[in-house]
């Protein structure tokens, strides 16, 4: 079985074996995946991570060994924690965005498959504090604050596009937690919070359409703030409605259920 990572900033994964299929979700650099399937100019992928599928241009694939793909899904990486760094080397110079994965990271040098690359300018997570639960929420907190703006983009994941999922995904990646992709996902996990009067920062606030299904999710914090993208990544007035709109002066969403991770 064929693996790969991603050696881009982003590379789109779609429903289809087509450029102009549904995005559904993004690789970040740094992130491993198993080929399933080959057609055409095409791949089908699962990714390392959180094993959602779909298909990625051939052209965009960097082959890594069974070996390195072993090793990689044994352990944790550190996250880049600016907007946009550069991971360079002799043979390239590479821009990653927030949130992207420093594979086997010892504070200078990473390992990209079989070649090692720098990255010395920019911030990472130290791992050893970024699990400690009272640094989780200082992370998630300042990181919440980078994306805000991003636009959104279904399926995206990354500073420069994102949806609602997405960005909840690539927060909790940061502070070490792996959450699922899909809100209708993320929403198994957790302990549920009864009131939104309990509700505490950290917490995930998730919301449904008039058939009942999960169509969105955003990260409670202070104030009776919720941070979710709708749009662009922002910040909204959270009640037991749901997400207040204060441009529009209504409710953007019905809440459904809060969930507590941290």
């Amino acid at each position: 079985m064929n693996h790969g990572i991603c050696a881009l900033s982003a590379v789109p994964i779609r429903a289809e074996p087509t450029d102009r299929a549904e995005l559904v979700t993004e690789l970040l650099f740094g992130e491993c995946y198993t080929v399933l399937q080959a057609q055409g100019n095409w791949l089908r992928i699962e990714a390392a991570a959180d094993k959602y599928l779909g298909w990625m241009d051939a052209k965009q694939h960097r082959p890594v060994s069974p070996d390195y793909f072993r090793a990689w899904g044994a352990q944790d990486h550190p996250r880049a924690l600016d907007v946009v760094q550069v991971v360079s080397s002799a043979a390239m110079r590479q821009p990653i965005t927030l949130g992207c994965r420093l594979p086997f990271f010892d504070g200078m040098t990473l390992k990209l498959g079989d070649d090692a690359a720098l990255f010395y300018n920019g911030t990472a997570t130290n791992l050893a504090q970024s699990c400690l639960p009272e640094r989780r929420l200082v992370l998630l907190r300042k990181m919440g604050q980078q994306f805000l703006r991003a636009p959104y983009v279904w399926g995206g994941k990354n500073v420069f596009g994102i949806d609602c999922s997405g960005l909840m995904q690539t927060l909790f990646g940061i502070v070490g937690i792996q959450l699922p992709r899909d809100a209708k996902q993320q929403i198994a996990l957790g302990a549920p919070v009864d009131f939104v009067t309990q509700a505490q920062p950290g917490d995930l606030a998730f919301f449904d359409n008039a058939d009942g299904a999960i169509v969105h999710v955003g990260l409670v914090l202070d104030e009776g703030l919720i941070l979710h993208a709708h749009g662009e990544v922002r910040l909204d007035p959270l009640d037991h409605h749901g997400i207040f709109n204060r441009e529009r002066q209504k409710y953007s969403h019905k809440l459904r259920l809060i969930k507590r991770l941290l």
